[in-house]
């Protein structure tokens, strides 16, 4: 059975159209966490999450209107199209597999430098609540995260298709930024929830690089990469800097990278983890 999705020239609206909700769950947990004196909420930091977003949505939409849209489409009409019918099953498809290719992006953004100067804005704020979901980076273009979902066209999923699942797993993905959402049962053991991403955003030693699941935990379980929520979680990067400019929380690992790179005279510090610089230069 196939399905017309008109979803017009830019997939992305969906972020727009589901806003208020976001804006809606933001402004209920604040006024929660205010009344009942939780102090989960700064307002420098809230104020750097939101600029951090503008940015972030600000250069996206220049990309996919300039870029994205056309190499996806040059990707798509020169490859298998074996899915090119928009049916259930195709959908469904499309979603398992674009959820598989964001745990991979995911777990590359955290083991390779290059892709970690963008990844590191999301992770540098000390609090999680449903602000840190907007703190994003607008060097996301730069560092490739597009090309990870360029197989998915090739193979022939149409790039509207792809480029809307990508912005509905992004979406899905604000919901599990909270402490105030404990632990979801049954959902636990398939779905990425609140407890599972609280690990990840912590920088205890048993939390680092561990639950990198977009939707479906189950990647992280067959890859062995989950960790439970057991130790209260510890917020932040392992060499926080503490800033709330936009600009400085942007770029300040593309800088510090770059220096490595030019101090050192070594290439690999773009492509090697993180902080193969304190550990291991072999």
């Amino acid at each position: 059975m196939s399905v017309n999705i008109d979803i017009g020239s830019n997939p992305n609206i969906i972020l727009l159209m589901l806003s208020p909700i976001f804006i809606g769950c933001f402004m209920a947990e604040l006024i929660y966490c205010y009344k009942n004196k939780l102090d989960k909420y700064s307002l420098k930091d809230t104020l750097a999450n939101i600029s951090l977003s503008l940015m972030y949505q600000a250069s996206e939409a220049i990309f996919n209107i300039l870029i994205i849209s056309s190499i996806y489409t040059w990707i798509y009409d020169d490859g298998l199209q074996l899915f090119s019918q928009t049916t259930f099953l195709n959908i469904i498809l499309l979603f398992i597999l674009q959820d598989f290719l964001y745990y991979w992006f995911h777990f590359t953004s955290h083991k390779v430098r290059w892709l970690w100067s963008s990844h590191i804005t999301h992770h540098s704020s000390l609090r999680l609540n449903f602000s840190t979901a907007f703190r994003q980076s607008l060097t996301y273009p730069i560092s490739g995260m597009w090309i990870f979902w360029l197989p998915l066209a090739y193979i022939g999923f149409k790039p509207d298709m792809v480029i809307l699942i990508v912005a509905l797993n992004l979406a899905f993905q604000f919901f599990v930024h909270t402490e105030l959402i404990k632990k979801l049962g049954w959902a636990e053991k398939i779905f990425n929830t609140p407890s599972h991403h609280r690990v990840h955003h912590a920088t205890n030693d048993q939390y680092i690089d561990k639950n990198f699941a977009g939707i479906l935990i189950i990647w992280d379980k067959i890859f062995g990469t989950f960790e439970e929520e057991i130790e209260k979680p510890i917020y932040g990067i392992t060499n926080q800097i503490y800033s709330f400019n936009p600009i400085k929380l942007t770029f300040h690992e593309w800088k510090s990278m770059f220096k490595d790179v030019v101090e050192n005279r070594d290439l690999r510090y773009i492509w090697k983890p993180p902080l193969w610089k304190k550990y291991n230069k072999n």
